[in-house]
Formats: C-alpha cells, structure tokens, sequence
C-alpha cells in the first residue's frame, strides 16, 4: 500500500515521525512536503495530497498542520476526499469504519508522536463497514 503525507510547517515534526513509523510497518510513503519548519500554506499541501489519492498515485494518505483542521479542510475541497481529523484512536476507527475516510489529519501540536502512530495503526486497520454506512458515503461523494 502507498500512503502520501503532507504536512504545513506546524505538522512538519509529527509527519517526520510518522513517516518513519510507516516505513517501519513496511508501507510505500510518499513525502508530498514540506520539507522543514519554515511557515508555508496548508491549503497548497492540502489540495496536494487530496489530488494525489483522488488520482490514484497513493491509496490514502495523512495530513498534518497544528491542529489538524485546517488541512482536513482543505484536503476536503478536493473531490472525491473524505478527510477525518481524529485526536484519538476511536475517532480513527469510526472514519474508517463508518466513513470511509481516505485521509486522516492529525495535528502537529495537539498529539504526541505516540499518540499520533496508534491512531494511524488504529486507522490504517480498520475496514469500512458498507452497508448502511454506504449509503451516506454516497451522499458525501454526490455533494
């Protein structure tokens, strides 16, 4: 599986980490930037990163700014992206599972590197659900 992440400068540090503990699990990351800590904008990485799953070139990917809502936001005006924030390892489960969400977004300075590397196992091994739960993600995707 090949995973993309993106980060702005306030997410640099956490997607550093997490694309070490990626590798670690054996998965294909793509390193979409930015590549240090100088301030950039997280609607560039955003569209970046939404566009490389949506196109195929990755089959999901991980987010990363300061908290996580702001490139989850722009990661979602891309379409066919459905981009979860998760602070916590339920939160991931249930994009997944009821979402399907195929970005998550964490935030660089809300989560600890530990904190950051359960909840993306915890989302990358999760399964969606169907279902019932089909339907909705349906309606998400016609909007």
């Amino acid at each position: 599986m090949k995973i993309a992440v993106a980060s702005d400068h306030g997410g640099f540090a956490l997607k550093e980490e997490i694309e070490k503990h990626l590798i670690g699990r054996g998965f294909d990351v793509m390193d979409l930037g930015t590549h240090s800590e100088e301030s950039v904008d997280y609607p560039v990485f955003g569209k970046c990163i939404g566009e490389t799953v949506v196109s195929g070139e990755a089959d999901c990917g991980v987010a990363f700014c300061g908290t996580g809502v702001g490139i989850s936001i722009a990661c979602n005006k891309v379409k066919g992206i459905r981009c979860a924030v998760a602070t916590n390892c339920f939160m991931a489960e249930m994009a997944k599972k009821h979402n399907n969400a195929n970005i998550l977004a964490l935030g660089g300075r809300v989560l600890t590197p530990g904190e950051a590397a359960a909840i993306v196992d915890t989302w990358l091994d999760s399964t969606f659900e169907g279902e019932r739960h089909a339907r909705r993600v349906r309606l998400l995707d016609e909007m």
